[in-house]
C-alpha cells in the first residue's frame, strides 16, 4: 500500500507507476460496488472545496457526485463567490480552507496563470490539492482515459497505437492540458502515441521533452507528425481534440494582435476533422475517445463520434469512478 498522505495531484507525472496502478485498482472496486448498489461511505463528514475559475460539466459533476457517493460533501465555489475576486492571496485562501475541510480542488485554465496559482495553493495548503485542470495539466482526465483504454483493450497496453490529433473547432481556444497530460501518461504504460498537429499549434517544448523521456524509460513511443491521416492510419485509439495556439508564442500576450493571429491560424485548418473517410484508415476495431465537449461537425462528425466504435460516454463515466478513487486515497478514506 502506497502512502498518499500529504500528497497533491497537480500532474500524474510526479506520481509513481505503483501509485497510478493503485488508483486504477481502487477505481475498479468502487465501480463494481456502485454497479451492485453497495454503499462506499469512505469519507463520511469530510469536505472538499471545489473552486472553479471556468465552466465545467464532467469535472464539476464527477467530483461532486464522487464526494456524495463517498459519504462526504463538496462545496461548489467560484472565484466571484470568494474574496479571491477582491485579491485574496493564494496563501490566505489555502491556509483558511485547510482549517475547515479535508481537500481543495481547483480549475484554473488561464494561460500562464493557472498552474502557477495551483502551485501557490499547494505550497501553502495543509490538506491535499487536486487539479481539476489548469493551463498545463489535466490529471483527472488522463487517469480516466487510461482506465477506459484498459477496459476496452486490456490491462497490457504495450504497443497500443494512440492517435492524438489536433482538430478544428469554433467554440473556443481549448487548453493544451488534455493532450499534454495524455502524452505524459500513456507512454509510461508502453503505448505508441502519435500526435498530429499543424505547425502553428504545438504543445509545450518542456512537456514534450518530459514525455519523450517517459517513453524512453518505459518502452513506449512518442512521435509527432503534421498530417492527420498519418496519425490515424492503423490506430487502435483516435482522439480528435482542438487545442489553442498559445504555445506558439514564447510569452502569451492577451491582446487583439495575438488573438487575431491565432484565429487566422485556426481558419487555415478547417479540414482537420475526423470524418468517416479518415476514420476508415484506422483499424476496424479502433475506438474513438474525446474528453468532451466535442465541437461536433468541426472536430469530429456525428457519424464517427456516435458510431459503435465510440467510447466517449464510457470515458465520461470513468471520470466519476477515478475521481472517487483519487479522493479516497488522498483524503484517507481507505
Amino acid at each position: 500500500m502506497n502512502n498518499f498522505s500529504e500528497k497533491h495531484l497537480i500532474t500524474l507525472d510526479n506520481w509513481t507507476g505503483d501509485e497510478i496502478e493503485e488508483v486504477i485498482k481502487l477505481t475498479g472496486k468502487l465501480k463494481t460496488k456502485r454497479a451492485a448498489g453497495e454503499l462506499t461511505n469512505r469519507l463520511v463528514n469530510q469536505t472538499l472545496f471545489m473552486i472553479f475559475f471556468e465552466q465545467s460539466t464532467r469535472t464539476r459533476n464527477s467530483l461532486e457526485a464522487a464526494m456524495t457517493q463517498l459519504g462526504g460533501h463538496a462545496h461548489d465555489l467560484t472565484a466571484d463567490k470568494m474574496q479571491i475576486s477582491h485579491g485574496e492571496t493564494p496563501r490566505d485562501t489555502a491556509q483558511v480552507l485547510s482549517r475547515m475541510g479535508e481537500a481543495i480542488a481547483i480549475r484554473n485554465c488561464f494561460y500562464g496563470i493557472g498552474n502557477k496559482y495551483l502551485d501557490d495553493i499547494a505550497d501553502n495548503s495543509e490538506i491535499p490539492l487536486i487539479s481539476m485542470q489548469d493551463d498545463i495539466y489535466h490529471p483527472l482526465q488522463a487517469i480516466a482515459d487510461l482506465m477506459t483504454i484498459r477496459e476496452h483493450l486490456g490491462k497490457d497496453s504495450s504497443g497500443i497505437r494512440v492517435a492524438i490529433s489536433w482538430a478544428y473547432a469554433r467554440t473556443h481556444a481549448k487548453p493544451l492540458s488534455v493532450p499534454q497530460s495524455q502524452i505524459l501518461l500513456f507512454p509510461r504504460f508502453g503505448m505508441n502515441v502519435v500526435v498530429a498537429h499543424p505547425i502553428e499549434f504545438p504543445l509545450q517544448n518542456d512537456i514534450i521533452a518530459k514525455a519523450e523521456m517517459n517513453a524512453a524509460q518505459n518502452n513506449g513511443k512518442l512521435t509527432f507528425v503534421h498530417d492527420m491521416d498519418e496519425a490515424v492510419k492503423d490506430a487502435d485509439i483516435v482522439i480528435p481534440k482542438n487545442w489553442g495556439g498559445f504555445a506558439f508564442f514564447d510569452e502569451f500576450i492577451d491582446d487583439d494582435e495575438h488573438h487575431t493571429e491565432m484565429k487566422s491560424n485556426l481558419e487555415k485548418h478547417k479540414n482537420w476533422i475526423l470524418d468517416e473517410k479518415l476514420f476508415a484508415l484506422a483499424k476496424p476495431e479502433c475506438k474513438v475517445m474525446h474528453a468532451l465537449p466535442a465541437d461536433r461537425g468541426n472536430e469530429v462528425t456525428n457519424a464517427v463520434i456516435d458510431s459503435p466504435n465510440s467510447i466517449i460516454y464510457d470515458e465520461a463515466e470513468n471520470r466519476l469512478h477515478t475521481a472517487k478513487a483519487v479522493l479516497a486515497l488522498l483524503m484517507g478514506g481507505i
